[in-house]
């Protein structure tokens, strides 16, 4: 699933929030649903929302 503490596409965004709490406010920056939606996979999460999934996944990775 991850390579050390890397944040993956696969990942799920429930997975992500566990990991790295900061992560809820790239979420809600995005509009990435984390209350119902948890349970997708990032890339299925952030394509609903419309955000550039490179974009986010660079943001969560920073953090």
């Amino acid at each position: 699933m991850t390579t050390g503490s890397t944040i993956t596409p696969e990942m799920t965004i429930d997975e992500v929030i566990q990991k790295h709490p900061k992560a809820q406010t790239v979420f809600t920056r995005y509009g990435v649903d984390t209350c119902c939606g948890g349970f997708r996979q990032l890339k299925d999460g952030v394509k609903v929302s419309g955000a550039n999934l490179e974009q986010v996944l660079a943001e969560l990775n920073a953090l």
